[in-house]
């Protein structure tokens, strides 16, 4: 892939968490109550997405309770592709979206909201167990309040560019109004 269709297609997933920043609704005063209620008897928990499973139909295939709750951001994380010690995804053939520390910079995502009962099928899709992602617990920012998330973190990744297929999956002009709602 040229480094031209590398920042066109980069910048079409940047246009894409635009839209779901101006488009996807904060969480109204209701919602988050229900959420520290469902948070307090741990039925649910809060995943925070990007990538490709900003796209709702993907995520749902096998986490059938996933609801969108907030766009929110990361601080001091940067998005990055790459792949679990230079192994190409099969599924992906190309480089996956990832996140890594760098002091300044956000990263945009969704904030899911999820049942425990589909924890174990996430970290599957994730691949944890072979090691390829680590979730992780981290705060991320709305307008008007931090929230605990869980996300996931490549482990060994070595930077690779993105295929088309995978930024397709991501592009507002394929799939705008499936991740909206």
């Amino acid at each position: 892939m040229s480094l031209f269709h590398f920042l066109t297609l980069s910048l079409l997933l940047l246009f894409l968490i635009l839209i779901l920043v101006l488009l996807v609704p904060l969480p109204s005063e209701d919602s988050m109550m229900d959420n520290s209620t469902d948070h307090q008897n741990r039925s649910t928990f809060l995943y925070f997405a990007y990538g490709s499973n900003l796209l709702k139909e993907r995520l749902q295939l096998k986490n059938p309770s996933a609801t969108i709750y907030c766009v929110a951001k990361l601080k001091d994380y940067k998005l990055v592709f790459g792949n679990h010690k230079g192994l190409a995804s099969q599924r992906w053939h190309g480089g996956v979206a990832t996140i890594e520390h760098c002091p300044g910079d956000d990263v945009w995502g969704v904030v899911w909201r999820m049942n425990m009962s589909d924890l174990e099928s996430l970290d599957r899709q994730e691949n944890v167990k072979m090691g390829t992602y680590s979730p992780v617990e981290m705060n991320v920012s709305t307008s008007n309040q931090d929230l605990s998330c869980r996300m996931y973190i490549m482990n060994s990744c070595i930077y690779a560019p993105p295929s088309l297929q995978y930024l397709q999956v991501q592009s507002p002009q394929q799939q705008q109004k499936h991740v909206l709602l």
